[in-house]
């Protein structure tokens, strides 16, 4: 069983009297990878800061392997921290970049029986911590390099090593990806991974981008204005998610009004579907949650319900169709392509098909009516630049 290392107990914090964080309790084990998963504003940055010392809290405690540490100022503390904007010192090398941290610290020396006198650490022990981060990192050969002549994916993970050759136990991660390009942050998510699985201690990081997350991660903590919303494994998060914030906010979702008629039934447009929840009150409203990879497109006849292409995309491996069904748009991901305007039917087995309570958040997501009015917008611009144009000929 993994050892609890870091507790957020009742944390709040407050700007100007505005509410950031709102009671957040939370807890991390060692040597796990957790994700605080968010859209901007949600107060995942602000949690990262104050596990990492740089803001107190308004109210609440932090606790470290048991020990409160609200007052412990960041140096003095077993984290480190990667942010967005590496820091790099350009007049350095990477092999001094990775030493700057090392360079700084003081032990007591050996030879003073009283233990009162510090020295610096021994230039041999330096640079074998120093050599031992670069081959973590993949970048031995890249020592006398200078910052600037190396790539994003570089740049990173001299930081990474940087903060990493102080042997922290826990190292925060704020949107270290987001300045990369797709490719490359595709790459460094498997490298982020493999580097926490080899240094073996917590990685705590901070992202609102939902594949980032699933990718990496034994724990999410997906939160909205300053709450939590689910805490669960990536595999929970996206099969089993807690509202409709959750089930929108990870992945795509088709959320759709419903009765829970009884154990294992939900009723939608009028019509009975099985499914595998239960627990709920007899014809209690629910959400009900539908992936659009979880639809099978069939002829009408065969359909559990019949529906309109209104709008069909290529994404390459697959095909993203809306379907209009009396007036609610769906997503639906295949790889079998039906032309707009075609009327099909759908069938969904009963474990694509997952029912939520209903929250503050029910009917504010799950319709893809706005996919097709951000076309009908792009399409309208068209037309006004070309006007503008044949006016000013």
């Amino acid at each position: 069983m993994s050892k609890e290392l870091i507790r957020l107990q009742d944390v709040c914090m407050a700007f100007d009297d505005e509410l950031v964080l709102d009671h957040i309790n939370l807890y991390f084990n060692d040597k796990e990878f957790l994700t605080l998963l968010g859209p901007s504003g949600c107060g995942k940055t602000t949690t990262l800061r104050i596990i990492g010392g740089f803001m107190t809290p308004t109210a609440g405690d932090v606790l470290f392997d048991g020990v409160r540490i609200n007052d412990v100022p960041p140096h003095q503390r077993q984290i480190n921290t990667v942010f967005q904007k590496y820091a790099l010192f350009p007049h350095l090398d990477v092999y001094e970049n990775i030493a700057f941290g090392l360079r700084m610290q003081r032990r007591p020396d050996p030879k003073d029986p009283t233990g009162k006198r510090m020295v610096k650490l021994p230039e041999e022990e330096i640079d074998q911590r120093v050599m031992e981060m670069l081959e973590v990192v993949s970048l031995k050969g890249f020592e006398r390099r200078r910052p600037d002549s190396l790539s994003g994916g570089q740049q990173q993970r001299v930081a990474i090593a940087r903060a990493l050759v102080n042997k922290p136990k826990v190292l925060l991660l704020d949107e270290p990806l987001a300045a990369l390009d797709l490719k490359l942050r595709k790459d460094m998510q498997i490298e982020l991974k493999r580097i926490q699985q080899q240094v073996g201690i917590t990685f705590i990081y901070v992202t609102h981008d939902q594949e980032e997350a699933l990718t990496m991660s034994d724990t999410i903590v997906v939160m909205d204005k300053g709450s939590i919303q689910q805490i669960g494994t990536p595999e929970d998060i996206y099969n089993e998610p807690k509202n409709a914030f959750v089930a929108d906010f990870i992945g795509e979702s088709n959320i759709i009004d419903g009765i829970m008629v009884e154990d294992n039934v939900v009723k939608m447009y009028g019509k009975k579907f099985p499914c595998l929840d239960g627990g709920f009150a007899p014809n209690e409203p629910v959400d009900v949650v539908i992936r659009p990879e979880d639809i099978d497109i069939v002829p009408v006849e065969q359909g559990q319900i019949t529906g309109t292409v209104t709008s069909v995309t290529f994404k390459g491996m697959q095909y993203d169709i809306i379907v209009d069904f009396k007036g609610f748009k769906w997503l639906i991901q295949t790889t079998d392509y039906s032309p707009e305007g075609a009327r099909i039917g759908i069938k969904i087995d009963p474990d694509g098909i997952h029912i939520m309570k209903k929250s503050k958040y029910s009917g504010m997501f799950g319709d893809y009516s706005s996919f097709s009015e951000e076309y009908d917008e792009l399409d309208d611009a068209r037309l006004l630049d070309e006007e503008e144009s044949e006016d000013e000929e």
